[in-house]
């Protein structure tokens, strides 16, 4: 027998991203389903980099603290990473992705935890949403669409039970085998790379011990000139004992097949003890689904876009997309929006995955190719040290440049070029970009002001052309009202009207004429 249930939107998949995504429809009051065929949490510490805007989602979603508290490296030895050349023990390194570099543009400062840590925590926070209605053991097998809503057909392994669950719309956030992106015929743009790789978690006090010669470092990369620009890559998953390793590895490899052991001992660069704990294997491929949305049918996180685990950028990449749809969602559901506007999540988001692939990740490992066949310091040991120092200044630019933006989309007022990973962290307000925090002249800080919907910020300027357009259009409005003073005056603007996703939709010195064509260009009326 099937069970029937009914509710606005189901989410096939409840990792961090399913998960995310649910807490920011419930915390709206939107109905949801997540339908997750894990019913307990792995255990592989994979996606650990959380970026200060992904710890400004958790902040929104009430679960930060929680977040922290689960980190499993003490908070005074450091989140940041390491480059070195030849071996990990080798004579050159310098810092690498120091996100913290740009801490001042963000609300929060940037984690890392591994994944089960993190969803852990997000299981709990949707635990106490009245709104969330979490399946988990259940299984995903089929997802049909028609004019009035969509359906999810799933079962639970441990009991037989089957259910049908009926929505308006269906998210698959079921990672890069998606069914769901498989059922909506969405096709993918695959960029591969011909890698075998492995991912070994392993036990090691004395590589704990040789590394403290790196205080407050927690993740290292390797570049090794026979690798051709890939990565040896590790990272802490505890302060003291455990692990994790990613490298290419010969195509062919199995478990049973190869040294792990002699390979993890020549990338550091030494002999030294460890125990193997597990042994995975995953092909190193770029993935870009062809479009996030078919109808009723959305995809998000993996489901949408994959790529290999290089500068941390997989699960930071996903919960914005979930932040991006949710608030989308809503505002449609809830009848404060045009069905137009779940159209700028592929719009939006989309372009923003294509340039992290093409001008971060792809970029990254053809300038690290580049730079092991040209310099090698047995050859010619100034012109490699000359090389090596550049690369080292270089790393801050790179984590600058970062700024994930919507310019140009058609929901912002103002603003040229196109939606991109590549930008420039600024203070000044920029409609399509993120919205950087201040503080308030009461003594709080604008960005934890700002409501859960549209929020003018008004700095010695009147918000009453936007407040008597919003209470028109129904759309709702929270207004700060502050002094440009006091910080304030870096945005560069007296009126900032920001997304409930904390990005800015339209900036301006005065007062428009056309307040209600800009609200309602926001929300795809116009």
């Amino acid at each position: 027998m099937i069970q029937d249930r009914q509710t606005t939107v189901a989410i096939v998949g409840g990792g961090p991203v399913g998960l995310g995504l649910a807490i920011e429809l419930g915390q709206r009051g939107v109905a949801c389903t997540v339908i997750e065929r894990a019913a307990a949490m792995h255990t592989v510490p994979k996606g650990q980099n959380l970026t200060q805007r992904t710890m400004e989602h958790f902040h929104v979603w009430g679960a930060e603290k929680q977040l922290r508290a689960a980190r499993t490296i003490p908070p005074e030895y450091g989140i940041g990473g390491l480059t070195a050349y030849g071996s990990l023990l080798g004579d050159y390194h310098y810092d690498w992705l120091q996100r913290d570099w740009v801490q001042d543009y963000y609300f929060t400062a940037n984690e890392r935890l591994p994944q089960y840590a993190t969803e852990t925590v997000l299981r709990a926070r949707a635990a106490k949403i009245d709104a969330i209605d979490a399946l988990y053991g259940f299984n995903a097998e089929a997802v049909t669409q028609d004019e009035g809503g969509a359906q999810v057909q799933a079962f639970n392994r441990d009991t037989g039970e089957r259910i049908a669950v009926r929505a308006d719309y269906v998210v698959g956030c079921d990672g890069s085998r998606s069914m769901v992106r498989q059922a909506a015929g969405i096709t993918e743009t695959r960029s591969e790379h011909d890698r075998l790789m492995v991912l070994l978690v392993f036990r090691s006090r004395e590589l704990h011990e040789l590394l403290k010669r790196y205080p407050g470092k927690s993740y290292f990369n390797v570049l090794h000139p026979a690798l051709e620009g890939y990565w040896q890559f590790f990272g802490r998953v505890d302060l003291g004992e455990r692990w994790f390793f990613h490298a290419p590895v010969p195509l062919g490899t199995t478990a049973g097949n190869f040294d792990f052991k002699a390979y993890l001992r020549q990338a550091v660069g030494r002999p030294f003890e460890l125990e193997l704990d597990y042994i995975g294997f995953w092909d190193l491929r770029i993935a870009l689904a062809n479009s996030y949305r078919s109808d009723r049918l959305f995809i998000a996180g993996d489901a949408a876009h994959s790529h290999p685990p290089y500068g941390g950028y997989g699960i930071n990449t996903g919960l914005e997309d979930a932040a991006n749809l949710g608030w989308k969602l809503a505002a449609v559901t809830q009848g404060w929006a045009a069905p137009a506007l779940l159209d700028s999540y592929d719009e939006e988001r989309r372009p923003v995955f294509a340039s992290t692939a093409r001008d971060f990740i792809e970029a990254a490992i053809g300038t690290d190719r580049r730079f092991v066949a040209d310099y090698d310091p047995s050859r010619d040991k100034p012109a490699f040290e000359q090389e090596w120092s550049a690369r080292q200044a270089g790393a801050k630019g790179e984590v600058n440049s970062f700024e994930p933006n919507y310019e140009g989309s058609s929901i912002v007022s103002g603003g040229l070029g196109a939606p991109s990973a590549v930008g420039s962290h600024v203070f000044t307000a920029r409609a399509g970009h993120h919205f950087a925090p201040q503080p308030l002249s009461d003594g709080g800080n604008v960005f934890e002001a700002l409501g859960p919907d549209f929020t003018l910020v008004t700095l010695d300027a009147d918000a009453a052309p936007f407040e008597t357009a919003a209470a028109a259009l129904g759309i709702p409005l929270k207004v700060i009202r502050d002094t440009r003073s006091g910080g304030r005056e870096r945005y560069g603007a007296s009126l900032i009207l920001v997304r409930p996703d904390q990005f800015v939709a339209w900036a301006a010195d005065t007062a428009p004429d056309d307040a209600e064509e800009i609200l309602k260009r926001a929300v795809a009326w116009a």
